[in-house]
């Protein structure tokens, strides 16, 4: 079995010990794949509001550079372990940002709905994270077969992209959020929508 180290830096602040005391608003955007969450978070950016993007591809990628072709199926433990890292690291960056609202593409909770999807087990650490770690606002963007398209890092088909989004909205319920649908539209007008919900 190929063993793949792709190491995050992390960097500490002083919301470590408590992280879900934070100043910002941390807004993050869930959805199953290829539901327009990079478009969003694209075009929010470009408005010029502070927007974190999703790091699962540029893991998956790398992995690839290292001949793993999908390193969650590969090694989803690993993979997760990964992505709690970065996250977290993400979610310890938003709070020091010196504005007060921050975009996050996916959250912690969509790590342990992937495991789910999956059967997989993970450690205990994995849920007490998500409990810590807090978002003001949780958005989520329905599957839209009409723009969905696979790529080299999304090996998921329509069918198993609707499954995924069913269990990212459960895991998160289960955590204590109520995620807003945001409507199939333009881009506009679902930025629109987001806005008018903060």
């Amino acid at each position: 079995m190929n063993v793949f180290f792709f190491k995050i830096p992390i960097r500490f602040s002083k919301f470590e010990t408590y992280p879900n005391i934070v100043p910002n608003q941390i807004i993050v955007i869930i959805g199953g794949p290829g539901t327009g969450k990079t478009s969003i978070l694209n075009e929010l950016t470009h408005k010029g509001f502070c927007c974190y993007p999703e790091i699962s591809r540029e893991i998956t990628l790398e992995a690839k550079k290292n001949g793993i072709d999908q390193l969650f199926l590969d090694q989803p433990l690993l993979f997760s372990e990964l992505l709690l890292e970065g996250r977290q690291k993400q979610f310890n960056d938003a709070a020091q940002e010196p504005i007060k609202t921050i975009f996050i593409d996916r959250g912690l909770p969509d790590i342990l709905a992937y495991m789910h999807y999956i059967k997989q087990d993970y450690p205990i650490n994995f849920s007490t994270i998500c409990k810590d770690y807090r978002y003001s606002h949780v958005f989520t963007l329905p599957p839209w077969e009409e723009i969905y398209e696979s790529d080299e890092a999304r090996y998921e088909n329509f069918e198993q992209a609707k499954i995924i989004h069913e269990h990212i909205i459960q895991t998160y319920i289960e955590y204590g959020y109520l995620p807003i649908e945001v409507p199939k539209d333009s881009i506009e007008n679902r930025i629109e929508f987001i806005l008018n919900s903060i």
